[in-house]
């Protein structure tokens, strides 16, 4: 067991939609500004969250996730990820205290508790005036032990700020430390529950740049830095020593492609992997040398038509697939190995065709939260009757959703057949995390490894 001191502090909301990770960005800007070397996190499963921390920070952003990868993996992966930053900032997911089902497991309260992480809570104060006392009141009330050491005040004009914060302060006992006005200029699109990707927003570094300078005018940060000061010392197991496993795994990364939890892909770095990105909507074939083949989510329906239209690429990974090269395709990965997608317009667009379904639009989300597979046969990533905690987020659905694993959701009594697998493949809806197992890993490696051996690479 180790045990490190490490500032470190989350911001979490009320809801979704509360601004957290408009906050966050901007405390992390602000935070850069003033020399700071700062690492961040995202707390449960979200893909896009991280890539806007990494905009902001230009390194990587990880996910603390308490279900995918368990409270001691959470805990080692916040204190190796933290190694010689002087700060870290983690973003909750939700409402704070929102976790599976009804209850707090996998919440960003629980995420608080087991890293022993104080809290500065984000309100949307657009409408309201002591009406935000009350809900600083009920959330910090709520469990004797919240966390909650201040709050943030989103869209508040700022005439209202002198007399809400005062007002605020004698009701709940809490510091108010700041807010941010309407700043319509830096708005971040949404889509579906969260943003739009990263990659999607334009002018994206001048307008996170405005709101690190917004920040430091209206929040009190030195305050802040002083809370996450506070934390107590963060005690974790140091990773295991892994066996390596040289591979080289292609990794589709483009717009179409970019739904990664980097802790997992370093995860197989450390195995011995050598990640070789390419792009689907753009190169004409896999990487020469690549042993396997990671396709992850993302929205290939958005990109449809390009993607059916590189005909040499489809046929580059149908030929590579069908000669037994190991694949793990999540998600959009998943529809993009399919007979063919139809976008929301209508249109159908061929795709690779190695499994048998065809994608269409449901415009709601399919089967959304976490969950626990249970491979029904020996298969690329584990053996039959073990299980996998995972994750589904998608509005697209298919007429063939495979049956080689049962799925059982977390938060009710509801099972449903899902993914195909083989002894080199993994092909389904749900996303997993190769950092919350060494030997799913481990076994995706060694196919790999025993690909390249057979091919003379």
């Amino acid at each position: 067991m180790t045990e490190r001191q490490l500032p470190r502090v989350m911001i979490a909301g009320t809801g979704s939609g509360t601004g957290k990770t408009t906050i966050t960005c901007a405390l992390l800007r602000a935070l850069l500004s003033r020399g700071k070397k700062v690492v961040s996190m995202k707390c449960g499963p979200d893909y896009i969250d991280p890539m806007f921390h990494r905009e902001v920070l230009g390194t990587k952003s990880g996910n603390l996730d308490l279900f995918l990868l368990g409270e001691a993996g959470a805990r080692s992966l916040l204190g190796h990820s933290a190694t010689g930053a002087d700060l870290a900032v983690l973003e909750g997911v939700m409402g704070y205290y929102d976790g599976i089902g009804t209850t707090t497991d996998a919440s960003s309260y629980q995420a608080a508790r087991v890293t022993g992480t104080p809290v500065i809570l984000a309100v949307n104060a657009a409408g309201m005036s002591l009406s935000v006392a009350a809900l600083v009141r009920g959330f910090g009330a709520f469990r004797p032990d919240s966390g909650i050491a201040g709050v943030i005040f989103n869209r508040l004009p700022p005439a209202l700020y002198p007399e809400i914060k005062a007002r605020v302060e004698a009701e709940t006992g809490i510091p108010v430390l700041g807010y941010l006005p309407k700043l319509p200029d830096c708005a971040l699109e949404s889509r579906h529950l969260g943003l739009i990707t990263a990659g999607e927003v334009a002018h994206l570094r001048e307008k996170l740049d405005a709101l690190g300078r917004a920040f430091l005018e209206t929040v009190d940060i030195g305050r802040i830095e002083r809370i996450a000061q506070s934390a107590p010392p963060l005690s974790f197991d140091e990773p295991a020593r892994p066996v390596r496993i040289p591979a080289t795994i292609a990794v589709a990364r483009d717009k179409a492609f970019c739904f990664y939890y980097e802790d997992a892909l370093e995860a197989l770095e450390r195995m011995g992997a050598k990640l070789s990105p390419f792009s689907p909507l753009e190169d004409k074939t896999l990487p020469l040398q690549a042993g396997g083949l990671l396709l992850g989510g993302g929205y290939p329906e958005l990109y449809a038509k390009a993607l059916s239209e590189n005909a040499a690429m489809l046929d580059s990974i149908r030929a590579a697939l069908q000669n037994g090269m190991p694949c793990v395709a999540e998600c959009g990965g998943f529809l993009y190995l399919g007979k063919g997608i139809t976008t929301e317009e209508g249109e159908r667009y061929p795709m690779a065709g190695v499994l048998p379904m065809e994608a269409h639009p449901t415009r709601r989300l399919r089967r959304f939260g976490y969950l626990t597979l249970t491979a029904r046969r020996d298969n690329l990533l584990c053996r039959a009757g073990e299980r996998i905690p995972a994750h589904e987020f998608h509005y697209y659905d298919t007429d063939q959703n495979g049956a080689d694993f049962l799925a059982e959701k977390a938060s009710r009594p509801e099972r449903w057949e899902c993914g195909y697998a083989s002894d080199t493949l993994y092909a389904g809806f749900p996303h997993f995390h190769f950092g919350g197992s060494g030997e799913m890993a481990a076994r995706f490696l060694q196919k790999c490894a025993a690909y390249e051996r057979t091919m003379g690479r």
